[in-house]
C-alpha cells in the first residue's frame, strides 16, 4: 500500500523523466524487437504475429518486475517498497499530462500562435498548421481529459490490484496499443489484437474516470449536474469504445464541446461531437481541466489503496 503512495506523490512532485533509459521506452523498444521476430516467420499471418507480440510482450514485463521485486524482497524489504514505489512512479503521469498542455498554452499567451501549434504537434496525432487560438486549446482540453484514463486512472487501478508489475503489464498493453494500433497499411491485421486488447484493459478504468469527473466537478464548483448528463448522453461518441468517457465528462463540466472533424494527415476526419457549445475555449478552461486532472488522480489514488486493501484483507 506504502509503495502506491510514495509512486503517487513521486509523480505529482518530480513528474514524468525525460530520458533514454526510462522504463516505458524500454518497453517499446522491446515491443520492435519482438514485433520484428513475428513478422518476420508470420508473414502471411499478421494477426496471428500481433497476437504473439503481445502475449510474449506482456509477459516478459510481467515476470521481470515481478521477479525483480522477489528478488529484492529476499535482500532487503526496504528496498523492494523504495523500487516498488519508484516503478509505480513511472507508470503514472499526472504531472506529465499538465506540463504538455501548459507547454502549449504558453505559447497562446505570447499570442505565437506559430510556436503553440509546433508544440501541440507533439502530442497530438492531427495536423496543427491551420489551427486556431481556440482550436489549439480545445485541442489541449481533449488530449489531457482523454489521457486521464490510461495516463493515470489506469496505472492507479491496476497498481492497487497487483502492485508494481501489474501496473508496467498495463503500461506494456498501452504502448503497444500507441504503437501498433494504427489503421493503416502496416498494422491494420498486426494491430488488430494489441488495439482490442488495450479496449479491454482500459475498460473498467475509462468509465471510472467518468465518474470521478463527475465528482470531481462538484468538488471544484464546476457544473456537475452538466458533467453527468453529458456522461450519460454521449459517452460513446467516439470511434475507440473507452475514449469519449472522461472527455464527455469533462466538457459537461465545462460546458464546451469537443471532438468533431479534424485534419489528419491532410485528410479530413468526420467525428462526432461531445458536449455543447455553451461556452468558449479559453485558457481558464485549461487549468479547469488541470485541476479536474488533480483532482480525479487523488481519488485514483484513494481508489487504489481500497482496492489494495480489500485485496489484503481477503487473501
Amino acid at each position: 500500500m506504502i509503495e502506491i503512495i510514495l509512486g503517487f506523490l513521486l509523480d505529482l512532485i518530480v513528474g514524468d523523466p525525460q530520458n533514454p533509459i526510462h522504463p516505458i521506452r524500454i518497453i517499446g523498444s522491446l515491443c520492435k524487437t519482438v514485433e520484428k521476430f513475428f513478422r518476420s516467420i508470420l508473414k502471411r499471418y499478421l494477426k496471428v504475429a500481433g497476437l504473439l507480440t503481445w502475449i510474449l510482450v506482456v509477459f516478459i514485463v510481467f515476470i521481470f518486475n515481478y521477479l525483480l521485486l522477489k528478488v529484492t524482497y529476499r535482500i532487503n524489504p526496504s528496498v523492494t517498497m523504495i523500487l516498488g514505489s519508484v516503478m509505480i512512479y513511472f507508470c503514472i503521469s499526472t504531472k506529465a499530462l499538465k506540463i504538455e498542455g501548459l507547454k502549449v498554452v504558453k505559447y497562446v499567451i505570447k499570442d505565437d500562435i506559430e510556436g503553440a501549434r509546433k508544440q501541440l504537434s507533439y502530442i497530438v496525432g492531427r495536423d496543427t498548421k491551420n489551427l486556431d487560438k481556440e482550436s489549439i486549446l480545445k485541442a489541449v482540453v481533449e488530449t489531457v481529459a482523454e489521457n486521464m484514463s490510461d495516463g493515470v486512472i489506469a496505472p492507479l487501478f491496476y497498481a492497487g490490484i497487483g502492485g508494481a508489475p501489474l501496473a508496467f503489464l498495463y503500461k506494456a498493453v498501452n504502448t503497444m496499443d500507441s504503437m501498433f494500433g494504427y489503421k493503416n497499411d502496416k498494422y491494420i491485421e498486426f494491430g488488430y489484437f494489441p488495439a482490442k486488447l488495450d479496449d479491454v484493459f482500459n475498460y473498467i478504468p475509462a468509465r471510472l474516470s467518468g465518474y470521478f469527473i463527475v465528482v470531481v466537478s462538484f468538488i471544484l464548483g464546476l457544473d456537475y449536474k452538466n458533467s453527468f448528463k453529458i456522461y450519460k448522453r454521449d459517452k460513446n461518441n467516439h470511434s475507440m469504445p473507452n475514449s469519449a468517457h472522461p472527455e464527455a465528462a469533462v466538457a459537461g463540466a465545462l460546458n464546451v464541446q469537443l471532438g468533431g472533424p479534424n485534419y489528419y494527415f491532410g485528410k479530413l476526419v468526420e467525428k462526432q461531437t461531445i458536449g455543447d457549445d455553451r461556452e468558449k475555449i479559453d485558457i481558464n478552461k485549461v487549468n479547469n481541466t488541470n485541476n479536474i486532472l488533480y483532482c480525479s488522480a487523488v481519488l485514483g489514488c484513494i481508489m487504489a489503496l481500497i482496492i489494495n486493501w480489500s485485496i489484503n484483507v481477503i487473501f
